[in-house]
């Protein structure tokens, strides 16, 4: 089983335009309004999938009402922490006409001491439990870096866990010995201050990390272990679409891929074929994301998609 956990769920509102126009009025189709935040997306794409998962997360006020709702609805099995303040909205707006989705994340309210403290606890109880723990998203006051590594440095000595957030979190999780990063580009070089990926990534796995994958956008995504070459995967075309839950289908991957027993750390032939297969079940599923109109989902195209990726090894010998 894996278990999925959202610090700052939102209750996720996506609108579709023909054409974006700055400043202009534009009539649109009714807005999809669904519970998200980038755990319950992981969690999404893994149920869909097959695989045996809980969701955890919290909520509260009239949006927590709405959440819980949508959420029973997708049959998602999960354990809601309740929250005295309001779970938050998100919202996309879809231009079909450019490909390009711009994204409104509100900030979420502060968690209590009491709140965090229910929060981490069933974090604890269903993570030692769990084969993998996926934390997913941003952090919020109540809730914070220090808070974050607390719970990966109990969880990582009893399961796999795989973290993707950014900023001092992403620090502090590298620093418990998280087993699996998750960054973007942006994010890697905003935590680190170095430009170059490869580079941002060993700074990441010097902190404690024991495996880095990095999102490159159109340019596909990097596989860097701590032992053995690292990986590069692409897909040969670029995909237009919704791109919002593209990373958190790579994290599914990754956490599916722990869950099967697959060996992604060690220095070795067999570890490397593993690496090279997450590269390119991870790219598909991601590319499979932005094709769909919700986070969350993935085309059934994903199979065919995984026939197209590139892979190839950071030494230059292509695989």
């Amino acid at each position: 089983m894996i278990l999925t956990l959202t610090p700052n769920p939102a209750v996720d509102i996506t609108w579709h335009v023909d054409h974006l126009t700055p400043g202009g009025t534009h009539r649109v189709p009714p807005a999809v309004a669904r519970a998200g935040g980038k755990g319950l997306n992981v969690a999404r794409v893994l149920h869909a999938s097959g695989v045996p998962v809980i969701a955890l997360t919290t909520a509260g006020g009239a949006t927590g009402d709405q959440f819980r709702t949508e959420l029973a609805a997708a049959g998602v099995p999960c354990e809601l922490v309740a929250t005295a303040s309001a779970t938050r909205l998100s919202a996309a707006i879809v231009d079909a006409g450019s490909g390009e989705t711009v994204v409104l994340n509100e900030v979420g309210a502060a968690m209590t001491a009491e709140e965090a403290a229910e929060l981490v606890a069933t974090a604890l109880r269903l993570g030692r439990a769990a084969g993998v723990v996926a934390i997913s998203g941003s952090l919020r006051d109540g809730f914070g870096p220090d808070e974050l590594a607390s719970l990966v440095a109990s969880l990582a000595g009893v399961t796999r866990v795989v973290v993707d957030t950014s900023g001092p979190g992403m620090l502090a999780a590298a620093r418990a010995g998280a087993h699996v990063l998750k960054p973007n580009r942006e994010e890697l070089a905003a935590a680190t201050g170095l430009a170059d990926p490869l580079a941002g990534a060993h700074a990441l796995l010097e902190l404690g990390a024991g495996l880095i994958v990095v999102s490159l956008g159109t340019e596909g995504l990097m596989v860097v272990p701590r032992d053995g070459a690292p990986v590069r995967a692409r897909l040969p075309r670029v995909l237009h679409g919704n791109p919002t839950g593209a990373g958190d289908a790579a994290v599914a991957a990754i956490a599916a891929a722990l869950s099967a027993g697959d060996d992604l750390f060690s220095d070795t032939a067999a570890a490397h074929r593993a690496r090279l297969e997450l590269a390119r079940r991870a790219t598909a599923w991601s590319a499979a994301a932005v094709l769909m109109p919700q986070a969350g989902e993935l085309s059934p195209e994903h199979t065919r998609l995984a026939g197209e990726v590139e892979l190839t090894t950071i030494d230059g010998d292509p695989r």
